[in-house]
């Protein structure tokens, strides 16, 4: 019942997480690491989903995409998804939710309540903010 929402997912560049120990390879790596707490919710089929979608494709057009992109679901991997809430830090638990990490560290949060008070574009448009201020690369001169 689950596979088109993880599919969604993984098919705009998202690897899947498991088990506690490929959170915890994944998660204290260095660089940036964008979390998705994937969910079975209306909010995550309407908003968070499609917002992520918006905000990844504009992240590879304006060379803001974080270094790794990870997603955990609610309610099914449970050890998995428990392991990535230990990095969230200071922040309850919710789904949908998206964290991002910097070295293995939680620098922005994205909570239920940020997502389902918006629409698509709103969730998108907090998504690349976020990507934008801590992920963007600088232009090489010689590019």
């Amino acid at each position: 019942m689950v596979q088109p929402m993880r599919d969604e997912v993984t098919g705009i560049g998202f690897k899947e997480l498991m088990t506690s120990d490929e959170v915890k390879k994944e998660l204290s790596k260095e660089g940036t690491t964008f979390v998705f707490v994937n969910s079975v919710c209306g909010c995550a089929a309407g908003k968070a989903r499609p917002g992520l979608s918006i905000a990844v494709d504009w992240a590879k057009n304006n060379n803001a995409m974080p270094d790794n992109l990870v997603t955990v679901f609610a309610g099914m991997e449970k050890e998995a998804v428990t392991e990535a809430r230990n990095y969230f830090t200071g922040f309850p638990p919710s789904s949908p939710q998206m964290a991002l990490l910097k070295d293995g560290e939680i620098v922005h949060m994205i909570n239920r309540m940020d997502i389902e008070n918006n629409d698509a574009n709103s969730v998108a448009n907090l998504i690349a903010n976020v990507f934008n201020k801590y992920c963007k690369k600088e232009e090489s001169e010689n590019a």
